[in-house]
């Protein structure tokens, strides 16, 4: 059962996702929070599995608190904002951020969502997949394509990328493929540098977009 603090400025916006949330019995909202300051306290205390965070808080910016939180703490971050601002999509996603979803989503990607990022799945809306594709083919050399049938990519590094995108950590996938962790650590560096992206979040996305065309 996944366990989660919400975090928004707005209390109708928490008492809206949470009425969303515990529609599903299986999702245990542990505590909600209106300021960044309160946010890293209720997270260090309650431990949740994933954090619904709001980008725009009064005392905060909210991607230096995805920053912080995804650095010390094993919580997994999910953006819920009213803005799909390119720049906001991809500094969330470079301060650690397993979703984005914008606060228009219906009910059931809500809980989808936080179901995908508490397995240690990468959720992001069509829009949001779309930009970080576009971001990453720009970064791309001419003429590369993307996801998991790169021609760059060795057999074993599709395979990581794979592992990867269902949400494996280096050291399930390092116990999956019978390598090391830091051998898996280093083929994900290598996968990531050739996809031209800077988040594994970011290089999972490619890669269950590519297995889907």
């Amino acid at each position: 059962m996944p366990s989660l603090v919400i975090v928004d400025d707005h209390a109708a916006v928490r008492t809206g996702v949470t009425a969303i949330l515990t529609a599903d019995p299986d999702i245990e909202i542990r505590g909600e929070a209106a300021t960044g300051h309160d946010a890293i306290q209720l997270i260090d205390s309650l431990e949740p599995d994933v954090v619904v965070l709001d980008l725009q808080l009064p005392d905060r910016d909210g991607i230096d608190i995805c920053r912080e939180i995804t650095a010390r703490t094993a919580t997994r971050v999910l953006i819920l904002t009213a803005y799909e601002i390119s720049d906001n999509i991809t500094a969330a996603l470079d301060a650690g951020a397993a979703g984005f979803l914008a606060k228009t989503a219906e009910p059931q990607q809500m809980i989808d969502a936080v179901h995908a990022v508490a397995a240690g799945q990468a959720y992001l809306t069509p829009s949001v997949t779309r930009h970080v594709i576009a971001q990453a083919t720009g970064r791309n050399t001419p003429g590369r394509r993307t996801g998991a049938g790169a021609p760059d990519l060795t057999d074993r590094e599709q395979e990581v990328l794979q592992l990867v995108a269902q949400g494996l950590t280096n050291k399930q996938i390092a116990q999956r493929l019978v390598i090391s962790p830091a051998t898996a650590k280093t083929h994900l560096a290598r996968i990531m540098q050739k996809l031209g992206v800077s988040t594994r979040t970011q290089a999972a996305m490619l890669a269950r977009t590519a297995d889907h065309r």
